[in-house]
């Protein structure tokens, strides 16, 4: 069996047997995915969070910038610790002053730079803002409900299950967010594995759910205990944490959406 094909499903002899048996079948129409429906809402969602992502980037790349720039030139500025808002805020501010050549291009770049970023702030805020209003009107608004579930994460479980039926059971929705653990196993040998593959921006907001859930949410937090005292990680207890929820958000997105199309 092609690696390509064994990385995303596992490997086991039942399983090496099934692929070969089924390698030469083709699929039936009922077998076939659900291709995303170009619902306006989803589209909306999905061009906001991808904007959203190099804003993000966008910021991390100008601090950064403004960080190397202030550690590398003596304008007065004490770099060795991250910039807060405050001292960007103060370099905004500066005005041109008589320097060597040098300083004043690098003054006049770091007033650049420090005035980008909350301009970037600004429409980071009016990304989450919009972010919300949408999510707000679709099946996903209920998942804001939940403790750890912001506009975002709910946006991004939304444009990945995109509507009733494109995703066959909750079982494949893991799958897709690359928390279902992968059989590799091998004669007497039973084992499992991560998954590393799916979608990552899913896999990522369900790793920021549960991490906050593991903090905030008292069930949650019983539970780690009981893990704990059961020898289990919190690494390992974040994985299962990770699989009940795409189960769980699966399950609230089909529900809600079978709700609004009854009502």
């Amino acid at each position: 069996m092609p690696r390509r094909d064994r990385g995303a499903k596992g490997k086991s002899d039942a399983l090496d047997a099934r692929h070969i048996a089924t390698a030469t079948l083709t699929l039936t129409t009922d077998q076939l995915r659900h291709r995303r429906q170009e619902d306006g809402t989803r589209a909306a969602v999905q061009v906001l969070l991808t904007s959203r992502e190099h804003l993000t980037n966008e910021r991390t790349r100008a601090v950064k910038a403004l960080t190397a720039l202030l550690r590398i030139t003596d304008l007065g500025i004490d770099a060795r610790k991250p910039l807060g808002a405050e001292k960007i805020t103060d370099i905004a501010r500066w005005r041109t002053r008589a320097e060597e050549p040098a300083a004043a291009v690098a003054r006049t770049e770091a007033v650049r730079l420090a005035k980008r970023i909350p301009a970037i702030d600004t429409d980071l805020r009016d990304n989450h803002a919009r972010l919300t209003e949408f999510v707000a009107a679709s099946p996903a608004a209920g998942l804001l409900e939940w403790t750890g579930v912001g506009p975002v994460t709910a946006a991004k479980a939304l444009v990945v299950w995109s509507h009733p039926g494109r995703i066959k059971n909750e079982a494949a929705f893991a799958a897709i967010a690359g928390v279902n653990p992968i059989p590799a196993s091998s004669g007497n040998t039973v084992r499992h594995r991560l998954n590393r593959r799916g979608d990552r921006q899913l896999n990522r907001a369900l790793n920021v759910i549960a991490m906050v859930r593991m903090v905030h949410d008292p069930d949650t937090r019983t539970y780690v205990e009981k893990r704990r005292a059961e020898g289990q990680t919190d690494r390992e207890t974040r994985r299962v944490l990770k699989r009940y929820l795409a189960r769980s958000i699966y399950r609230k997105l089909n529900t809600a959406a079978s709700t609004s199309a009854r009502g």
